[in-house]
Parts: C-alpha cells; sequence; structure tokens
C-alpha cells in the first residue's frame, strides 16, 4: 500500500530541496538471531501464504492499531482489510513488509504512566529512518544494485545504480511506459538526475509497518499501519 496522493504535494516541496544528499539506509534485521522471533516469523508467514485467518487473528493484539486514527481493535483491524476475502491485500502488504526485515523501536507515548514496550517493526525503515531527514518527500532504496532508469521502462536507460540509498521522491506511483505492463513506478531524485525505480525497491518510513511485541505468551502484532500507527 504506497503513501496516498494527497501526500504529492508536501513530497514535491521537500524533495526539490533535498535532492542532491546522498545518504545510505543499510538493511537491518535486529531479531534474527533471536529463535522465537524466527519461529513466529516463519509461521505467520506461512499462514499469509495459506490466506491462514484464524492463525493470523491468534497472534494480532487485541486493541492492535489500525490504518484509520483512533480506531483500534480487532474488528476494525477484520474491516479494513477485508479478511473475509482470500483477496485481501494483507497477505501481500504484510508478507512483504516481514521479508525486508525488522528493527527495534521504542514508542514515545507513555501506557498508563509506564514506558512503552520496545517494538520490534518490520520493515526496518520505520524504526531507523534517520531524523534529519523528512520522511514525507524521502524513501529508502531497500535492494542492491537497482537501476534508476531515464523512463519509467525496464527498457530504458539507467541514470544511476542505486543500493540502499535514501532518495527524494518526486511522485509515488508512475505508471510503466508500456501499455498493460502490471510494473509501476517511483519518479526519483538521485545526484545523478531524476529516474524511475520500480515501486517495490523503493520504501517509506511513513507507510505500512508492522509491529510487534514479545510477551509471556509469544509474540503478537501489535500495529499494522502506516508509521506503525498511533
Amino acid at each position: 500500500m504506497k503513501i496516498s496522493s494527497l501526500l504529492l504535494a508536501a513530497t514535491l516541496a521537500w524533495a526539490t530541496a533535498a535532492g542532491a544528499q546522498e545518504q545510505k539506509l543499510l538493511p537491518a534485521d535486529e531479531a534474527a538471531q533471536d529463535a522465537s522471533w524466527v519461529a513466529f516469523r516463519n509461521r505467520l508467514l506461512n499462514a499469509l501464504q495459506k490466506h491462514d485467518r484464524k492463525f493470523l487473528l491468534s497472534v494480532t493484539d487485541r486493541n492492535v492499531r489500525n490504518t484509520t486514527a483512533g480506531e483500534r481493535g480487532i474488528a476494525e483491524f477484520q474491516k479494513q482489510w477485508d479478511l473475509a476475502s482470500d483477496a485481501s491485500p494483507i497477505w501481500r502488504e504484510l508478507s512483504s513488509a516481514l521479508f525486508l526485515g525488522a528493527a527495534y523501536m521504542r514508542r514515545d507515548k507513555e501506557a498508563k504512566g509506564r514506558q512503552a514496550p520496545q517494538e520490534l517493526c518490520a520493515p526496518y525503515v520505520l524504526a531507523k529512518w534517520p531524523q534529519e531527514i523528512e520522511p514525507f518527500g524521502h524513501g529508502a532504496v531497500v535492494a542492491r544494485d537497482t537501476a534508476a532508469r531515464r523512463e519509467p521502462s525496464s527498457a530504458s536507460a539507467t541514470v544511476q545504480a542505486l543500493s540502499y540509498d535514501i532518495v527524494a521522491v518526486l511522485d509515488w506511483d508512475i505508471e510503466d511506459r508500456e501499455s498493460g505492463s502490471p510494473q509501476r513506478w517511483v519518479k526519483v531524485r538521485v545526484p545523478a538526475g531524476e529516474g524511475y525505480v520500480p515501486e517495490e525497491h523503493v520504501r517509506s518510513p511513513i507507510e505500512l509497518a508492522a509491529c510487534f511485541v514479545k510477551g509471556q505468551n509469544g509474540w503478537r502484532m501489535v500495529a499494522f499501519a502506516p508509521a506503525g500507527g498511533d
């Protein structure tokens, strides 16, 4: 689920000022050595592949943070993701987030006077995003040696090869130049100029992130929302 077109104006304003900046956001998978997380993630990925609603709901927190601000809970989660349907985008979106690796973060808000628990959020982009870089107009390339093309087409010439670069984003959703092609592109500005990167190779810190907490009864998903939810 890419960023809404409503953010485009803010994106353009910031991208012009910061387009020449070159910085990396290297991939992270901070719980890779935690056997309990690895086992849980594998079970969850398997359940998503099978569209196993029962297992997904069993590991979702009853107060899960959702995409609509202020609307928490299982009922809203099922409604927003249309879990009754095999065509629900959650099977693809949550799998995509988990495959990219996760990183720990602690939310600023406190619960009942106590420090909020540390959360493991996937993809890692949310937790690792540099505070000095404005998030609305930028994205992180999450692949090695991906080509920024001169046109939105895999046949177009390469403007610059990118590996885990933070890039200024001019447009999050561009159709392929070839009519009927399912490929979507993100228009970016890099030091070599403007180019187009496959949408699956760029992630924003404010798009969907799944956050998990480890408790006495194992892992549970406490959020699946833009920027981890409120």
